[in-house]
């Protein structure tokens, strides 16, 4: 008899610890995503992440220990096409063993027209600037160079930022970021029924964090609702049309490089015309382009980061990244 205590005793400890059933192997793009993805995983295992530190997903180069963990990867979870576009081709050649879950196409998300014409100047790629007479090629003006395949969500084949068919921001409405849990808990659950249980348990709690950071904003924003505010990057219509937020209109601006003086003179008269209190550039932009278009005007400088290049990757980072918009907004509105 006692030669079986052994193994009993191994697999009692086993089930205790929660260690008895492995986790696929999971990727997510950015941080905003990996944070979501982290929540519903919890302690079942940790998602590798792809755009790390401070770098965009608008202008990211895979590196090889990214093409590794893409290769090794059993699902992989991204915003969509139209964002990170250097992935659409690395998931055609190195993910082809994965389920890709493009989570713009969530059930229940809604994405938005990309706002351009009158108060909202075009869409402009870091590295360009439409006034400069310089466009140089940043990799991503041609739709057509990345291969969709057959992966989920390829209704949206052919999608890019650039072209107008929809804002990809999406996940800073607080409420699509619900919509987004409960799709990933439900592919982790597909995949991985062992551990069903605990995704769909902390798919649940994340929900209900959700919907207490959803009314700690609102409260936190209701003081400058009203208070119109200029974006150098159209990014956060989503977080506007949630919270009540009267964004005046955008500016397009190189964030690498001064405007001459004519682009200055016009962008000035810009921010006086829109009435704006406010003018929000990115971690990006160098300061000192920032401080030279609001000199002279009546408009204050701040900044805003939709994707929390400065936040430490993580469960919860998705929940810093909404609350430091909502404190650089009251910061310079209020």
């Amino acid at each position: 008899m006692t030669r079986f205590t052994l193994p009993l005793a191994a697999f009692a400890t086993l089930l205790l610890t929660g260690t008895a059933f492995a986790a696929p192997a999971v990727v997510a793009s950015t941080k905003p995503v990996h944070s979501l993805v982290s929540a519903v995983m919890g302690d079942v295992g940790a998602p590798a992440l792809i755009v790390k530190g401070a770098a965009s997903p608008h202008t990211y180069s895979l590196r090889p220990s990214d093409a590794a963990a893409l290769e090794a990867a059993d699902i992989v979870f991204w915003t969509g096409h139209g964002m990170e576009l250097f992935l659409a081709e690395a998931l055609e050649t190195l993910s082809t063993n994965a389920h890709v879950v493009e989570l713009a196409e969530a059930p229940g998300i809604a994405l938005l027209p990309i706002r351009e014409g009158g108060a909202f100047e075009a869409h402009m790629h870091e590295g360009e600037d439409p006034h400069d007479g310089d466009h140089e090629d940043d990799g991503h003006d041609d739709a057509d160079e990345h291969g969709h395949g057959e992966h989920e969500g390829d209704d949206h084949e052919g999608h890019d930022h650039a072209e107008g068919n929809g804002d990809m921001h999406f996940w800073l409405d607080p409420e699509n970021a619900r919509l987004m849990v409960a799709h990933i808990a439900q592919t982790l659950s597909a995949a991985d029924p062992d551990n069903a249980a605990a995704y769909a348990a902390n798919a649940e709690a994340e929900a209900a964090r959700l919907d207490a950071l959803s009314a700690e904003l609102t409260a936190t924003l209701a003081p400058v609702a009203d208070k119109p505010f200029i974006v150098f990057h159209d990014a956060y219509q989503y977080f506007e049309n949630r919270f009540g937020l009267m964004v005046a209109g955008t500016v397009t601006v190189s964030p690498e490089a001064m405007p001459g003086a004519a682009r200055i003179d016009e962008l000035r008269s810009r921010v006086d015309e829109l009435g704006a209190t406010c003018v929000f550039a990115e971690p990006n932009f160098e300061p000192a382009i920032v401080r030279t278009i609001v000199e002279g005007t009546t408009a204050q400088a701040g900044t805003l980061d939709p994707e929390g290049s400065a936040l430490t990757e993580g469960a919860d980072l998705y929940h810093a990244l909404l609350r430091s918009l909502a404190d650089g907004l009251v910061e310079c509105l209020g």
